[in-house]
């Protein structure tokens, strides 16, 4: 067999992580489908533990085409569930035992953390995914690029379906763990703060705009007499100079006619 060039090598190391993820899900997923009573999320999750295992065996197949070694793979697969199965076991014996009793975990509360953990691995394999596709490409590897691209789809549309999930279950949680009547009476006193908040910022809107008014129409009104007495003042004083001017001017032709009858007897 030809000996491994380096490029190969570093694809098989990150395949070779994503293979590891895809073991632990499976194991993972296998769990929380015998926990799970919701029938949406039962369905989805089995349509997903069937994509989780092509996944791993598409994956090891281009380990192997890349020279993976079949040994090496085998001993991460079986670490990889005893790993899982460790997990989910103390998960279970959590939710099973005296502190579940205590802490009144029940059946929704279960769902939302098996689907929160299931939305933090599918976002680690589109992490590892993403890091694959963009490598093989980076160093002419189309086939790894396009096998990389196709599982990081179905990884989305698992996490899509997980996020719409969430929120569902949380709602869920707060039904069946808290009285009704702590809920709906945090909503009512809510409500009120809200409406007294909104009826106190209206007074202050209308104080405001009727101050606002008095001050508009004051202003109006005295401007309104120092434009009339303005007026006023203006009228009088050009009614002034026009009777003084006219004086002025009659004087002046009395005077003129005066000095020519003096003339005029003079020359007789």
């Amino acid at each position: 067999m030809a000996e491994q060039t380096a490029r190969d090598a570093k694809l098989v190391q990150f395949l070779t992580e994503a293979y590891t993820t895809e073991k632990q899900l499976e194991t993972a997923l296998e769990a929380h489908i015998a926990m799970t009573t919701r029938p949406v999320i039962k369905k989805r999750q089995q349509e997903h533990l069937r994509e989780t295992k092509r996944h791993a065996r598409e994956v090891e197949r281009r380990i192997k085409k890349l020279g993976g070694q079949s040994g090496t793979l085998n001993e991460i697969a079986t670490e990889a569930t005893k790993a899982a199965a460790t997990l989910v076991g103390k998960a279970v014996a959590a939710a099973q035992g005296p502190v579940h009793a205590v802490r009144g975990t029940g059946e929704a509360e279960i769902q939302l953390k098996n689907a929160r953990t299931e939305y933090q691995s599918e976002a680690e394999e589109i992490a590892h995914y993403t890091i694959i596709e963009t490598l093989a490409t980076a160093v002419g590897d189309r086939e790894t690029a396009q096998l990389a691209k196709s599982i990081r789809r179905e990884e989305e549309r698992m996490a899509k379906f997980l996020e719409r999930q969430i929120p569902v279950l949380t709602k869920a949680v707060a039904t069946e763990s808290i009285p009704a009547k702590e809920r709906t009476t945090r909503r009512r006193s809510s409500s009120r703060r809200s409406s007294a908040s909104s009826r106190s910022s209206g007074s202050r809107s209308s104080g405001s705009s009727r101050s606002g008014g008095s001050r508009s129409s004051g202003s109006s009104r005295s401007g309104s007499a120092r434009s009339s007495k303005s007026s006023r003042s203006g009228s009088s004083r050009s009614s002034g100079s026009s009777r003084s001017g006219g004086s002025r001017s009659s004087g002046s032709s009395r005077s003129g006619s005066r000095a020519s009858g003096s003339r005029s007897r003079r020359s007789g």
